[in-house]
């Protein structure tokens, strides 16, 4: 175990034991759905996001679970007085960090599926009911909005183009159309988890859905992905190291079944939306 990993373990636990402690049982009894919000800096933002979240989708009780993630304004604060439980991190780690404590929250709270949605409002909520029908119907394992099949506001035709080259990209690596970026299965990369997550769950096999998704402006704050430049070299480093390493780690999981004499079907995950194991998937491994 390296000292990057036992460090974020702490500070997972220590995070964790600071919720339970503050939420007690709303902690451990979580509904059926948990909306995981990673925030950092959000004030402004995150109160009316929260707000404008349903609390019941597909006919089940929801709630929101925002992860703080080493935030030094009011994020916190506003985000609590939106209704939402709150899970204070002293760091900042990163999206896919603060992504990876919320989806253990959530499972750890018995919550049966997860979906994620972003802090800055650019994401509409009434399409939460539509992400999670495929997986309430049994035709899924993970959804995924995607831009490209419904709208986006942006005027940056840079970021417009990375978009379907990206999604060109892991579509060739992986074997499936997949026409937006937003997912994957192990989370290690600190930022731009999108990708990995996607990669991860194709790659393993687990069933892919996407549905149409519009993705307004920033209303308020700044962007925190950085300059187009930096942000698509940094995006395609992990585009394909995410793919070669759950190749890999595919391989041995198959190598290991086989010597086993087990079956080598792989279990279920869902995320996007990600349903916990009582809904017939499990939210991370």
């Amino acid at each position: 175990m390296t000292d990057r990993v036992r460090d974020d373990e702490a500070i997972d636990s220590a995070a964790i034991r600071a919720f339970t402690e503050e939420f007690g049982d709303r902690a451990t009894r979580l509904p059926p759905v948990a909306i995981v919000i990673a925030a950092f800096n959000e004030e402004g933002a995150i109160g009316p996001v929260v707000e404008g979240l349903p609390s019941t989708v597909g006919g089940l009780a929801a709630v929101p679970v925002v992860v703080s993630d080493g935030s030094v304004d009011a994020t916190g604060k506003e985000a609590r007085e939106a209704g939402a439980l709150v899970c204070d991190v002293p760091v900042n780690r990163g999206q896919g960090a603060a992504l990876r404590l919320g989806y253990r929250l959530a499972r750890e709270g018995g919550a049966d599926y997860i979906v994620t949605t972003d802090a800055d409002g650019q994401y509409n909520p009434a399409e939460i009911e539509s992400l999670i029908a495929p997986i309430l119907a049994g035709q899924a394992d993970f959804v995924t909005g995607s831009r490209t099949l419904g709208s986006e506001e942006t005027k940056d035709p840079v970021r417009k183009l990375g978009v379907r080259v990206f999604a060109l990209t892991i579509s060739v690596l992986t074997g499936q159309r997949i026409s937006e970026v937003t997912g994957a299965v192990l989370l290690e990369q600190p930022q731009y988890q999108a990708s990995e997550l996607l990669i991860g769950v194709i790659t393993h096999g687990f069933r892919v859905a996407e549905r149409p998704a519009t993705i307004h402006r920033r209303q308020v704050g700044k962007s925190k992905k950085g300059n187009n430049a930096l942000y698509a070299l940094s995006f395609a480093k992990v585009v394909f190291g995410t793919w070669w390493r759950e190749r890999r780690r595919r391989g041995r999981g198959n190598a290991a079944r086989r010597a086993g004499g087990e079956s080598g079907a792989p279990g279920q995950l869902a995320a996007g939306v990600l349903a916990n194991d009582r809904g017939g998937a499990r939210a991370g491994d």
